[in-house]
């Protein structure tokens, strides 16, 4: 029964309802979620990556959250050791592995096995780490290292420098016995949601989170380069006033699904449907076991 049990993956842009769904099936069919956001992994940081709840981890079990502190260097190669032993840890103990999230190379690295070479040698890293974008770009031009896909992300630019611009395998498909689903909102609601969700952040003080977070890691750290904290920055300068950062609150997460969903899209595997749909066809699949 252990090994009959399959691992469920639910992607989909921010404010889809991948958690509200994650959490409903782990609940009906006795689950643990695994959270696939490169935003959760980080302590202190609650409000400006819109976690699930207190009340939410307490009603199920989930994993991937409040990894490393925001002054803490973590790949997509850490997640992926991470999640693979707590995919096989959930189903030794009888349980449904729930992989959840928006973070599509946390996703792939699972669903296709990404090898991610060698561990980094951490002299090195730090000397790359206190280079600029530009910088890292034109070392890679300069040793004959082909530029990753993401030109303007710097771990993806320190990766490729470690890795000598090698890409690692991957597999051609997921794993057997594993269900992915891809929640697809109205480009409206989306918005509604997103502003909604922006308003809360605001009300619930995440300018002073940030700054709390800032203060003692900096505001240059790998957390901050999340996509709101900039416009925090700048309004903690007198350059946005508060009407101001909410609306940029929302065209960044705005931006975001598009950037996400475009990720997503690229995948075959992904049997896409609203919120309701999806709910059917995985209730489905597991009501038939």
């Amino acid at each position: 029964m252990k090994d009959s049990l399959p691992l469920i993956v639910i992607v989909g842009p921010t404010a889809s309802g991948k958690t509200g769904l994650s959490i409903k099936l782990a609940k009906e069919f006795n689950g643990e979620i695994i959270s696939a956001d490169s935003r959760a992994i980080y302590r202190g940081l609650d409000i400006g990556t819109a976690k699930p709840s207190i009340e939410e981890r307490q009603s199920v079990v989930h994993w991937g959250i409040d990894l490393v502190n925001p002054g803490e260097y973590y790949t997509a190669a850490d997640f992926k050791r991470y999640a693979d032993a707590k995919i096989d840890d959930i189903r030794s103990r009888g349980h449904l592995p729930i992989l959840a999230g928006g973070s599509g190379l946390y996703i792939d690295a699972i669903l296709f096995n990404f090898e991610f070479g060698n561990l980094p040698i951490v002299e090195k890293r730090t000397t790359l780490q206190k280079m600029n974008i530009l910088a890292l770009q034109s070392y890679c031009v300069k040793n004959n290292i082909k530029l990753p896909d993401n030109i303007q992300n710097k771990r993806h630019l320190i990766r490729t420098i470690e890795r000598g611009g090698i890409r690692g395998e991957r597999s051609k498909c997921p794993p057997n016995n594993t269900i992915v689903v891809g929640v697809t909102t109205l480009k409206k609601t989306l918005h509604k949601r997103i502003a909604k969700r922006a308003e809360c952040m605001i009300k619930n003080n995440v300018v002073n989170e940030t700054t709390m977070a800032a203060d003692e890691f900096g505001w240059n750290n790998e957390a901050m380069t999340g996509n709101i904290y900039s416009i925090i920055k700048k309004h903690k300068k007198c350059v946005l006033n508060e009407k101001e950062m909410l609306q940029e609150f929302i065209k960044s997460d705005m931006r975001l699904v598009k950037k996400q969903m475009t990720w997503f899209r690229k995948n075959p595997f992904i049997v896409w449907g609203d919120l309701a749909s999806c709910e059917r066809y995985l209730m489905q699949i597991l009501e038939g076991r």
